[in-house]
């Protein structure tokens, strides 16, 4: 199960502010490009699962650095925590790329994912073929946040993601302890003077129903 606070900013400037703000605790950028699979029937739509192939572009124009394939299921969302069931593994960049040139080589892949999509959902055979949904671009900083208290580090992301239809702006950070770091970032934006609002969609859902969802 995969826990994180998502808290949304309402647009570009107060992600420039945030962004600011944090600039001291930066330590990577990632220019990530998301990409959805399903079958003609949106059999995993309807089952509340997206199956995503993630690609990290490298610092050239050689293609991608690092691919990863994940399934993820049963999402819910509330007050600004995600919980939803995540799996993951990592996929050879060049076969990434394949794949989402042609979607039905994805159904062929020696994969303990695409193995579990097809025994509980039928998709990815002969019989339902994986199609490319299409997905969206995301600039994702990373930051070390140490707590005041000695209390140890957080790792934050702040995106950027790009969809055909706008652009969305978030901070996020995985935990264990979603109540006490929901706390913590609450009271960081509002001594960086930036707005926010807990989340109430995920990236998926906005990119599914071509909204800017809040």
């Amino acid at each position: 199960m995969e826990v994180e606070i998502k808290l949304r900013l309402p647009d570009a400037a107060a992600h420039r502010r945030l962004s600011a703000f944090l600039a001291p605790r930066l330590r990577r950028t990632h220019a990530q490009r998301n990409l959805f699979f399903d079958d003609a029937a949106r059999t995993l739509g309807a089952a509340t699962a997206a199956l995503r192939v993630r690609l990290y572009d490298g610092p050239d124009d050689r293609g991608p650095s690092r691919a990863v394939l994940a399934l993820k299921r049963r999402p819910r969302i509330e007050a600004g925590v995600s919980r939803v069931e995540e799996i993951e593994e990592p996929l050879e960049p060049a076969l990434a790329v394949a794949c989402a040139d042609d979607p039905a080589r994805l159904g062929g892949l020696d994969s303990p994912i695409i193995r579990l999509v097809a025994a509980e959902y039928g998709v990815g055979g002969d019989a339902a073929p994986f199609l490319c949904l299409g997905g969206f671009g995301n600039t994702r900083a990373v930051y070390e946040y140490e707590l005041e208290d000695g209390g140890g580090g957080l790792v934050l992301e702040l995106d950027e993601t790009r969809f055909d239809f706008g652009t969305r702006y978030e901070l996020e950070c995985e935990t264990a302890e979603p109540d006490r770091v929901k706390e913590v970032l609450e009271r960081l934006l509002t001594v960086a003077g930036v707005p926010y609002e807990y989340c109430r969609n995920s990236k998926f859902a906005c990119f599914m129903t071509g909204k800017l969802l809040p």
